[in-house]
């Protein structure tokens, strides 16, 4: 029986189908086999032993450039493969789709770089052959050469890049809730394949998008994917209250998701939302020894590998701004800060700049140690249930190495956690969403895309076929 009465935890496993994605140097370690991101059996042996440990989701981030320039351009980030080469998550999913039943598969996918018909395609298709497990995470792009990559001739200001996603993400939901009527498609074979009635296009017309329709993909089981959106600026946060199901915060104290959480609750009625439509997802790592002495072995291992010049590219590459060149002991009040890029990481970056005598190393390892919790598995679920009561309701677990730190999670925390009655031995029925919330397989009633539930049925094929008397 749990020892506890609290709710448990989602759990993420945060991937990346490249070598080298938040810890940089580490894929150095002797244990690490993310160098091997190319080869399909590494991703397929990781989803089944997550599948087995009851994880919630897998959940696979994205870039479509590189980072800013480090040391005078982009060699370095060759050098030290941060984040390229990286390969399409939405590929790698469906071949994880065919080879898992129960586990959500969590894509990252830019406003920037697919058409919302097409993706909104791309995503039904998924949503199908996996029976509806499947989450889109909404990003914007923060990097420049990302947005040059898709014919932008820059990056685009922080707030224009949400009304871009705005748009997006109407053409989206209009085509996934509001094209095809649910019983529309019948397959029937001694009558008709699908009635006109019930079969709408949209015609959408904005300031980016012009889109007829209809949706080319019936609707899969969840219709809308469960949304994830990570922002942590105030209009990150803002269109995470409005549109998101799960949200992703930095972790650098419990006061720090204190407030981030109460901001997106506020910010959530506002959104006319129920306080807690969306969950609130904490990147951590961990660092797991059945002794203190254990641990601090690990953590000396570690700090032998990581590359403090790979952490300050990937940092400085978000905000937009070349680090290299700075002594590492700079202090960050020496420094002035700015970008249109990576918002809420500058946020906490002025954050500990605040602190007086933190330096730019300091920054470096803030990156990659802040939202660390280490320690015996006692002494690490009691800091998750420090966290929980700040507010979070899932972990969305970094990897210093793969498999590994999944394995050393399953093995070392996952007992303690069921213990407490803090992660659930087996998968409830149904979807993704149904999983997670425990509820319909479909988008609340109070979620913004539902307005569009019917409301084009003056489009559909049925009201605007011309008779043949009128040819």
């Amino acid at each position: 029986m749990p020892t506890t009465n609290r709710p448990r935890l989602l759990l993420s496993a945060f991937l990346m189908n490249t070598t080298s994605h938040i810890l940089g140097g580490l894929w150095r370690h002797p244990d690490a086999q993310q160098h091997r991101f190319n080869e399909l059996k590494l991703w397929t042996d990781l989803a089944k032993d997550l599948e087995a440990a009851k994880f919630d989701t897998l959940f696979f981030a994205d870039v479509v450039g590189l980072y800013g320039d480090y040391d005078g351009g982009w060699a370095s980030h060759v050098e030290k493969g941060l984040q390229v080469p990286a390969n399409d998550p939405l590929v790698l999913a469906s071949a994880l789709a065919a080879t898992t039943e129960d586990i959500g598969i969590a894509v990252t996918s830019s406003v920037i770089q697919s058409h919302p018909f097409q993706f909104a395609r791309q995503l039904s298709t998924l949503d199908h052959l996996s029976n509806g497990r499947v989450a889109w995470n909404i990003v914007t792009s923060v990097l420049e050469n990302a947005h040059r990559n898709f014919g932008g001739a820059g990056l685009e200001a922080h707030d224009d890049r949400y009304e871009w996603a705005e748009e997006y993400v109407e053409v989206a939901y209009k085509l996934w809730e509001g094209s095809w009527q649910d019983g529309a498609l019948l397959a029937d074979k001694s009558s008709i394949h699908a009635d006109p009635s019930g079969v709408s296009k949209i015609y959408h017309r904005g300031q980016r998008y012009s889109v007829d329709g209809p949706h080319l993909s019936s609707p899969s089981a969840q219709r809308t994917p469960l949304l994830f959106q990570a922002g942590s600026s105030p209009r990150g946060q803002q269109f995470a209250a409005k549109h998101a199901e799960a949200t992703f915060l930095f972790a650098p104290s419990i006061e720090y998701i204190e407030r981030k959480v109460a901001d997106l609750r506020a910010l959530e009625v506002a959104a006319g939302r129920s306080e807690g439509d969306v969950k609130t997802f904490a990147g951590v790592s961990f660092v797991v020894g059945s002794t203190e002495a254990e641990v601090k072995r690990k953590l000396a291992e570690q700090d032998e590998y990581l590359d403090v010049d790979a952490l300050l590219a990937h940092t400085g590459g978000g905000f937009g701004i070349d680090l290299s060149g700075i002594p590492h002991d700079t202090l960050l009040t020496d420094l002035n800060l700015f970008t249109q890029g990576a918002q809420g990481h500058l946020q906490a970056a002025h954050q500990i700049r605040s602190e007086g005598r933190a330096t730019l190393g300091d920054l470096a390892r803030w990156r990659a140690k802040q939202q660390q919790i280490t320690g015996t598995p006692e002494q690490i679920v009691d800091e998750l249930e420090r966290y929980q009561d700040a507010g979070v309701d899932g972990l969305n677990i970094v990897n210093q190495t793969i498999p590994g730190s999944f394995h050393e999670f399953i093995d070392g925390l996952l007992p303690e956690l069921r213990r407490r009655g803090l992660a659930q031995t087996e998968y409830a029925p149904g979807t993704l969403r149904e999983k997670v919330f425990g509820r319909g397989a479909r988008l609340e009633d109070t979620h913004p895309a539902a307005q569009y539930r019917g409301a084009f049925t003056e489009y559909s094929a049925a009201a605007t076929n011309k008779s043949r008397a009128q040819v």
